[in-house]
């Protein structure tokens, strides 16, 4: 009998939610994706110094005259997350998600020139845009940056996305793919209501359900990519979902778990699915972003760790910088 894992792969596009590059060599994911955090635990990973040491030699050459550690080391981690990617994709025949600053969430204008930059970068090493997905938070204005990049050939993945209106807002604005955060979701519930949760009762995989019925029903091309998972069962109530971006730990338990993998989303099923249609336009998303406070909690502390997460990393990396120079 097949693994869960290979299962889960004939029916569902399977993604390695990591930074660690040996662990989406062992795992085979079609794609990757990142995210400020990974990508700064990854950057103290012994293996990886190469990376980030080159990184720096080569911040440091371009910086003008006189620039100090910390102003070389903001402007390195830009690429640090570029040079991942670059090795990612001599491993994943398909695609890698490149974040954006989380601090610029709230900021479209930086956004597009944050975004503008990633591809450059890409190109300037012989990758396309095709092979590359801009990672923006679901904010109203990551959103309307999503649109404008979109139509420019740069495809987009709308992270930290907790609630209908993001999705809807997204599949409106034509972005690629949305990641819906399941087990955050979960994570919000049981910290609210003292209850444990599992299979198809789980907060994260019932909000999951809902946004890929939705799409499915309405024809939108965006595709959803369920991310965040605390446990396999929350994996396996989604399978054939358009993506699952899975962390390391999670796809080595279900490669070496058995049995059999029904199929749980379908898009003939989600035609008799009795949602309603919305339209969301800037009042009604901050109307209903307001009354979802799990999903208001949640994009807001997800954006704070992503930011957070950077600033460390650039201390790290200005360390680093000091021990080399």
């Amino acid at each position: 009998m097949a693994n869960l894992l290979d299962q889960l792969k004939s029916m569902t596009t399977v993604v390695s939610d990591t930074g660690d590059i040996n662990a989406i060599k062992k795992y085979k994911p079609t794609d990757a994706t990142t995210n400020p955090s990974l990508i700064a635990t990854a950057a103290t990973m012994p293996e990886y110094q190469p990376i980030v040491d080159g990184v720096l030699k080569t911040a440091r050459e371009k910086a003008p005259a006189g620039a100090s550690n910390a102003d070389v080391a903001a402007s390195a981690f830009k690429s640090l997350a570029v040079a991942f990617g670059l090795k990612i994709l001599e491993i994943v025949p398909g695609r890698v998600s490149t974040e954006v600053d989380a601090r610029l969430s709230y900021d479209t204008e930086g956004s597009l020139a944050a975004a503008r930059d990633i591809i450059k970068q890409y190109a300037a090493a012989g990758i396309g845009p095709d092979r590359v997905l801009i990672k923006l938070a679901s904010t109203w204005e990551g959103i309307r940056a999503a649109e404008i990049l979109e139509k420019e050939g740069i495809h987009c993945n709308m992270t930290l996305l907790f609630g209908i209106h993001q999705a809807v807002a997204a599949a409106e604005a034509h972005v690629t793919l949305i990641s819906p955060f399941v087990g955050r979701i979960l994570d919000w519930y049981k910290q609210d209501t003292g209850k444990d949760y599992k299979g198809a009762d789980d907060p994260g995989v019932q909000s999951v359900t809902e946004i890929y019925h939705y799409y499915k029903k309405f024809g939108y091309k965006t595709v959803v990519m369920g991310a965040s998972f605390r446990n396999i069962g929350e994996i396996t109530e989604l399978a054939g979902c358009d993506l699952l971006t899975i962390a390391p730990k999670l796809l080595e338990e279900l490669q070496t778990s058995e049995g059999t993998l029904p199929r749980k989303l379908d898009p003939a099923a989600s035609k008799n699915d009795p949602i309603e249609k919305i339209s969301v336009d800037k009042a009604t998303f901050d109307k209903m972003h307001a009354e979802n406070k799990m999903a208001h909690d949640k994009l807001k502390e997800g954006i704070d760790g992503f930011a957070k997460a950077l600033v460390g990393l650039e201390h790290l990396l200005t360390e680093r910088l000091t021990e080399i120079s």
